[in-house]
């Protein structure tokens, strides 16, 4: 049997809640001690996906972003961002780098190059008028192999740590 942990969440559209997601998704992740290279990696695409509902899909006119993640027994992280927004209507051109229907001085285009860039794998579903579902995977099956922690435990007793 392949147990999962999952998690749920539901949020407003509002841009404050852009870093709310980070430290749950970083938190989630937490127990596999992952470098600060593949903590970083997640945590900026998750951003990104975000990021692209709360501007792009909601047009800064607010709504509900859901985060779903799930990590599998053998370390593999799937995590899913979607919103009920406006949509895409073309998502391979959406997808390529330098691509914005933001001001060209507001956006840069790369929301959806650094999630392919920082995850194993993406794929995107949209539908005008209907909203847009971000899916991204990462291996973590080799997490800490040879690399140093972010995070250590520390014993202490009454003369400082041990």
């Amino acid at each position: 049997m392949n147990r999962r942990n999952e998690i749920y969440m539901e949020f407003d559209a509002i841009s404050e809640n852009e870093g709310l997601a980070r430290v749950v998704i970083a938190a989630f992740l937490a127990r596999l001690d992952p470098t600060v290279e593949q903590l970083e990696d997640v945590r900026t695409a998750v951003s990104e996906a975000v990021t692209n509902a709360i501007i792009h899909g909601y047009e800064e006119k607010g709504g509900k972003v859901v985060m779903q993640a799930a990590l599998s027994e053998n370390g593999v992280l799937e995590v899913h961002i979607c919103d009920t927004g406006v949509g895409i209507a073309d998502v391979e051109q959406a997808m390529q780098p330098l691509f914005t229907t933001g001001s060209e001085n507001e956006r840069s285009g790369m929301g959806f190059a650094f999630m392919e860039a920082f995850m194993d794998r993406i794929e995107v579903e949209s539908v005008p008028g209907e909203g847009t579902k971000v899916h991204m995977w990462k291996s973590f099956e080799h997490c800490g192999e040879g690399t140093q922690p972010i995070l250590q435990a520390a014993v202490w007793n009454s003369d400082g740590r041990l």
